[in-house]
Formats: C-alpha cells, structure tokens, sequence
C-alpha cells in the first residue's frame, strides 16, 4: 500500500513478557517519524487469547490518544503460516500458540486488517532502513535474547524466501550437539541464548555472566566465549553464503558491547579463508528494544512488501 501525509503506523512487538510498542508517522518520502514508543507488561502465562485482548486494548489506548490508526504489524517470536496466519512454531511460548487463529482474532478485535511478521525480520529491516546499517545493501541481523532470531535485509527488503529465511537461531553448529527448543539438536540458539549462556555460566541472568566474567569469573568467561563460538561459527557459514556489507547484533545479550561485539568479529574472521578479514564487519543494533516494535510499524504500512 502506498504512504500518505500523517499516515500513522503501528508495530506491536510481542516478547517472552512484555509488547513493545512503536507509533511512527509516515509522509512518502521524509524518514519516518517516531510519535511514540511504549511497554507493556504481559500476562506470565503468554496464552494466546490474553495476549490477543492487550494487543486490543493498546491499540485503543493509542487511538484514543493519537487519532486513527492507518496501518498496524504485529510481530511475533517465531514461524507462522503465511496464507492462514496461524502461529507454527513459537520455541519460547506455550503450545496453545500452534494453530491459533491469531491474525484473525487480531483482527477481529482491533476492526482492521494487520500484517502479521516475524519479530527478527522487523529488527531486521529497521536497523537496515533506519538504524546502523541504514544504506547499506546487504545486511544481516541477530537478535540474542530468550532466543536466537535473524533476518537478511537486501536492498531494503527483508528476504522470506519461502518464509523461513533468516532463521539464523537454528543453524546447526555442534553435530549432535544440546537440544534445540525448535526440536533439533546443536543449534546456535542451544549455545547463544540468554538461558543457554546464563545456565552455562552458573549465574541467574546473562546480564550476571557478562558482570562476573568481567570480574575473573572462570566459569563465566568459558560460558561466554562458547557462545561467541557457536554464533561466529554461524554467522562464518552465512558470510560465506551471502557475504554481506556488515553483521547487526542486537537484543538483550548484546547489551554486553565491546564483551560481545569485537569477540564475535575475531571469531568469524578466523574462521573464514575465502575472502578478507577487512571485509567482515560487525556491529551493535542502534534502535534499543523497540526497533523490533518500529520494523513492524514499518511492515504493516507496507513499506517493504
């Protein structure tokens, strides 16, 4: 669909506990404008219906504020039927997500039609478009959190190919290795997940590990650095596929900088002898923790479909 002057569009992000929110105004040809950005905490059960409900009641809160509404994406973490728009696999929430009418029932209660995304491509394609790969042509995005989600973004379009692509939380990195909460065994996720990381390293939070690893914490450090492995071990394959102009992490493990970012470079670089060391590149997403919330706004306008 084509933008018009004050077309207002809405993301709405939905995470392990909580919906992020972005309102951006969008005229055609400036940037988008952010209008808003907000938090909602989730109900801890995450059923599906419950969320529906405070999907319903954001969007009327923000209507009420703001005026009509023009657009809204919804982004979720996880696989979804396209045609149907009924969540497949969802390996953090509970299993009454598979098969659940979700974009109906959305649209049901919000009087409007939305679109329906994966939540690492809507990162994927806002810090493509407007945050720290902005111009460049060939991006790829990890998003490390309660997951591990990606996206490839090719000249501002993010890449669905049959509509799994990107997935780059489930490559597989270690034959045989630890069990995938997707069902497969050996996956990056398996090693770069906030739980995978925070179990390893003995301590509560990731956010713990990165703390104590930068006190001398052994364990901590060895926990970490598995991590960095198995990641830089995928994303080595995937340059090698695509190479593409740079690498954005983003997410709530990333929130380690320079413990994450540079580590991860060496590791990819060492692992590649087809191209240059100076042609990887990796660096920190720009857009904080609604840049899921604003590629979606993004996707739902139809900015990129």
């Amino acid at each position: 669909m084509s933008t018009s002057v004050g077309h207002l569009a809405l993301g709405l992000d939905i995470g392990g506990s909580s919906v992020k929110t972005a309102l951006l105004r969008l005229d055609g040809s400036a940037p988008p404008e952010t209008v808003n950005t907000d938090l909602f905490h989730l109900d801890q059960s995450r059923e599906p219906g419950l969320v529906v409900g405070e999907l319903a009641r954001i969007t009327t809160q923000l209507r009420t504020q703001y005026g009509p509404i023009a657009s809204v994406g919804v982004g979720i973490p996880g696989m979804f039927d396209e045609a149907a728009g009924t969540p497949t696999l969802l390996p953090n929430f509970p299993i009454s997500w598979k098969g659940f009418p979700f974009r109906q029932e959305v649209e049901g209660n919000l009087g409007q039609k939305i679109a329906l995304v994966n939540d690492a491509k809507a990162f994927s394609l806002a810090e493509s478009v407007v945050g720290s790969a902005a111009g460049l042509e060939t991006v790829v995005c990890v998003v490390l959190g309660t997951g591990v989600g990606g996206g490839v973004v090719h000249r501002g379009k993010v890449w669905k190919g049959l509509g799994s692509a990107g997935e780059l939380g489930h490559l597989t990195v270690e034959l045989d290795g630890p069990p995938c909460g997707c069902g497969n065994n050996g996956c990056v996720e398996s090693f770069a997940s906030s739980a995978a990381i925070s179990t390893a390293g003995g301590q509560e939070s990731v956010q713990a590990v990165f703390a104590a690893a930068a006190t001398g914490d052994t364990r901590a450090q060895v926990a970490i650095d598995r991590a960095i492995k198995a990641l830089g071990a995928g994303l080595a394959n995937v340059f090698i596929t695509l190479a593409p102009d740079t690498f954005v992490i983003g997410g709530g493990v990333a929130g380690a900088g320079k413990q994450l970012i540079a580590p991860l470079e060496a590791e990819i670089r060492r692992r590649i002898r087809v191209a240059p060391g100076t042609d990887i590149h990796v660096v920190p997403a720009s857009l904080g923790r609604h840049a899921g919330a604003i590629g979606a706004a993004l996707m739902g306008a139809g900015t990129q479909l």
